[in-house]
């Protein structure tokens, strides 16, 4: 059974999701009111920096939001990209001047030593598509391996997009239709919102004018088909936004909303104590062996060891049994703390033929609950396992 729990304690956020009463997904959003990663700003441009190719803009922050000319050219299908480059490069001053009214979106919060990231880039994200507005791009969730299916969706969603609308086709739209027409309606009428604001506001002023799903609802909308049952918080103001959301999708009409204190939810589910494992450094396997995950500001580092276990006579089998838990655990941890960005896993090694692929297969398929997109780039030359994956909440802690 999946649950969802969002508590609230003054400026922090805590979200889990529980299933059958284990911690599986863990958000600890601090200082809440400055999140602002999706929402979409008038902003005016301030300082243009030739030689970075970026431009400094006023979005109403504390700190100026930053965006790099690719950011502001029109954008590229990355699939269909063209091997050769022009040399010739574009002055971002005939693109962008001081006091410049522009349309942005946050694609990664600020923090104390810089402002946030924006991009005239719009991403609406929705159950089955997220639309990108000015955009004649349509590509399909990874995930989706069937061709004819890949085609029939690509097909679908062309037909009913307006034109100069692009979208990227979610993992969930598989077999759908007119579930998927609908979401397009939905987003376009939302867009065109957006855009009526932007244009109707004749001040040269920064301004919020969209503010975009927080964690519980993209939660919600990820998983709808894997049937939420229950939605608790300790916030009445939260549970009824939540209770308002789902109230306009079908998918949401089975859910129990429920008030509880933080003490009863940790009485039932003893969260306190599942919370404090997902601070640790190490973590043990069932078999004895443990990992350690250590992050760095370039990428996360995760070492597997044997540990306690020797059990066995084939030393080979003692290390892929290891080796083999561990991973299940990483999938699980990984998941748990919104790990992102690069990640090395450094497994103990294995010298018999075919143990590293049994490893990378049985990785990939642990990670197919992600919810985030997860790249498994392989074991490289010095057998480390090499893999990516994006945030889901990048305000966290």
């Amino acid at each position: 059974m999946l649950e969802l729990y969002v508590i609230k304690k003054e400026d922090t956020k805590l979200t889990f999701l529980l299933e059958d009463g284990n911690l599986i997904e863990f958000y600890d959003e601090k200082n809440i009111r400055a999140r602002n990663e999706g929402n979409i700003f008038i902003g005016i441009a301030r300082n243009i920096l030739v030689g970075m190719e970026s431009a400094f803009v006023d979005i109403g922050t504390e700190k100026n939001g930053y965006i790099y000319i690719s950011e502001l050219l029109p954008q590229e299908d990355e699939t269909n990209k063209k091997p050769e480059k022009s040399d010739k490069k574009i002055n971002i001053k005939k693109i962008i001047k001081p006091n410049d009214r522009i349309l942005v979106q946050v694609k990664k919060d600020s923090n104390s030593l810089k402002g946030a990231r924006i991009s005239t880039h719009i991403n609406l994200p929705s159950k089955y598509i997220a639309l990108m507005p000015n955009s004649d791009i349509v590509t399909v969730s990874q995930k989706i391996t069937d061709e004819e299916e890949r085609q029939r969706l690509k097909k679908l969603v062309k037909e009913n997009l307006s034109q100069n609308n692009g979208a990227i086709i979610r993992t969930s739209a598989q077999g759908k239709t007119e579930e998927i027409i609908e979401d397009i309606k939905k987003l376009e009428e939302l867009w065109k919102k957006i855009e009526n604001e932007y244009k109707k506001d004749d001040k040269n002023e920064p301004k919020l004018i969209y503010k975009t799903q927080d964690i519980a609802q993209k939660i919600l909308i990820d998983l709808a088909r894997k049937n939420i049952q229950k939605v608790v918080s300790n916030d009445q103001k939260e549970l009824d936004e939540l209770k308002e959301f789902a109230a306009n999708n079908k998918e949401f009409s089975k859910i129990e909303f429920e008030l509880k204190t933080y003490n009863q939810i940790n009485e039932l589910y003893d969260l306190n104590s599942q919370i404090e494992k997902v601070g640790k450094r190490k973590v043990w396997l069932n078999c004895g062996g443990f990992i350690t995950i250590d992050k760095t500001e370039a990428l996360t580092a995760i070492d597997v060891n044997t540990g306690k276990f020797t059990e066995g006579k084939c030393f080979d089998d003692v290390i892929l049994k290891v080796n083999k838990q561990a991973t299940q655990e990483i999938a699980k941890q990984i998941r748990l703390r919104d790990i992102g960005g690069i990640i090395i896993i450094d497994y103990i090694d294995m010298t018999r033929e075919g143990d590293q692929e049994k490893i990378e297969k049985m990785l990939k398929k642990c990670l197919k609950e992600e919810r985030s997109k997860v790249q498994v780039e392989g074991f490289t030359k010095l057998n480390l396992m090499e893999l990516t994956r994006k945030q889901i909440c990048s305000h966290k802690n």
